[in-house]
This record gives structure tokens, sequence and C-alpha cells, in this order.
């Protein structure tokens, strides 16, 4: 048989609660950081897909925001970005763990009657907590018992050999979607973006990291230099004055950590300048959605 009708490739669609380890499950299986990770829910806002590739496959991984009830409308988009990851996987993988279980009956009940492989993993197995893990993998394989169901730890890599090849068993007889150099469907410009708002979300508390986005203004290379210039919009004025800090101090220390990682990520130096915006209630604005990429 020729390559061609040997070669697989299917869309991997990672689903889950929020703050439950999809994108750490996604780098994990990648073995490169492109979702960004915090501590805080509502981290991953959109849909990101990450690309592994071997000579006879192709895994496009999908990162997806975590399945909640929205409350305002930037929460509407992430769930459309959700239900979009519904709609064309070849294999689910559905993620959930003892502290935070997955709870949502529409979502399941479709899932299962799609009769999409689906790889149930119990996450953060790591923790010490054998019998309670055990205890709701057995519920999870009596209630669906077609699904391939396993503890896994995403941080520790635990059973993620498994989870791979458990993967590439299933996926079906394609050629790939996308180029094989490439790692993912997003411009470097999003993973810019994607850092900054990362180290806001790691200095900031309460409603300030949900009430921020960041925007690439420009993106300047020269020579072994990167020029880049963001620009963090808050929904209100008070929050301006709490992102930049006493004479700056806040801003600078957000700008010193993601210039940082930033150079790591693209392996040349950067200049980095941030600037800070009112965007008036952008979180309820559909223009201000779309310009911000919430389609």
């Amino acid at each position: 048989m020729t390559e061609e009708k040997t070669h697989k490739a299917g869309f991997v669609n990672i689903i889950g609660n929020p703050n439950v380890g999809k994108s750490t499950l996604m780098n994990t299986l990648l073995g490169e950081q492109l979702s960004i990770i915090t501590p805080k829910a509502q981290t991953t806002r959109h849909r990101i897909l990450g690309i592994a590739n071997g000579t006879d496959y192709q895994i496009v991984f999908s990162d997806t925001p975590g399945v909640l009830e929205p409350g305002y409308k930037l929460q509407e988009h992430m769930m459309h970005f959700v239900m979009s990851a519904l709609d064309d996987a070849d294999i689910y993988l559905v993620l959930t763990e003892v502290d935070n279980d997955f709870n949502h009956p529409g979502i399941l009940q479709r899932i299962e009657k799609s009769g999409v492989p689906v790889m149930l993993l119990v996450n953060k197995a790591d923790l010490d907590r054998g019998e309670e893990v055990d205890r709701l993998c057995g519920k999870w394989q009596a209630a669906y018992p077609r699904w391939q169901v396993m503890p896994v730890s995403a941080l520790m890599a635990y059973n993620i050999d498994k989870v791979l090849n458990g993967i590439l068993d299933l996926l079906p007889v394609s050629p790939p979607f996308f180029p094989k150099d490439e790692l993912t469907d997003k411009p470097t410009r999003f993973f810019v973006a994607e850092t900054v708002r990362e180290k806001v979300l790691m200095n900031y508390h309460q409603e300030i990291p949900y009430s921020v986005e960041v925007v690439v203004d420009t993106f300047k290379e020269e020579g072994e230099l990167i020029r880049i210039r963001c620009v963090i919009h808050v929904a209100r004025e008070s929050q301006k004055g709490i992102i930049i800090g006493h004479k700056g101090a806040a801003l600078k220390k957000v700008g010193t950590e993601a210039r940082k990682s930033l150079e790591e990520f693209l392996q040349k130096k950067v200049f980095l300048e941030l600037h800070v915006k009112v965007s008036k209630n952008w979180r309820e604005d559909e223009s201000q959605l779309r310009r911000f990429g919430y389609r």
C-alpha cells in the first residue's frame, strides 16, 4: 500500500470543565508549551490547535475553553468554541478529575450519540488519591461502556504514552490536514498576546485578569531583535490604575516576565512595550469582541 493509503490523521478534541488541566494535557501530549497555563479558571478563551506529526500520522489536538454557563457575551463566544469542537472531532478526550467531575448531561449525550470514539481521562492521578480515582474511573466505565477510561496525570505525564498509543489506534486513515512542519494554526502574534495575558493572570487577583484582553499592536523583526508593542485592554477606568501600579511598578513586572518568556519562545532578543487602554465593557460589546478575535 502507498503511504497515502496508510497515513492516519484526525482531530482529537479535548473537552472538560474550567481549570481541570486541558491545556496542560495538550502541552504534555505535544511536548510543547502552546496553551498558557495558570491556576485560574477560564485561562483558555479560544480554541487552540496543536499539531503532532509523525511519518505516518498527524494528530490535530484541540484545546478548548472550559464548559460553563455563560454570564456575559465573552463567555458565550468561549462556549461557541467548545461547541465547534463537538462538531468536528474524530476522537474526543473528555477530561475530568475527582474534585471537578464533568457533569454536563447535554454535552455528554451529544458526545455519546455521535458514535465518535471517546477516551475519558481522570486527571491528577498523581495526588495520592488512588481509591477515589479508581472509584471515579469505575463510575464512568459503568455509565459509558464503549468509552476507554483511564487515570492520567497531565502534569507528571502519567499514562500519557498510553493515551497517545490509544489515539494512534483510533485515528482514521487520512492524508494530513496541515503541512507536516506546522505546530499550530495560530499566528505568532496570538501567542505573544497570550504570553502577556498569562503574566497578567499570574500577577493580579479578583476580577482584574478576567477583564483584560491583550492585542499586539506592532511586531517588527530587526535582525536578532524583535520589537513588540502590546496594548492591554481593561473594562473600566479603575482597572487601568491597578494594572499600571504605583509608579508603573506592576506593569513593569508584567513586562519583564513576559519579555523573558517571549525571548525563550521566539529565540531572539525582545524589546517589549506595554500600554494600557480602557475599552469600556468590552466583554459585553460584540463589535469589540469581534475586533479581539471572538467570532
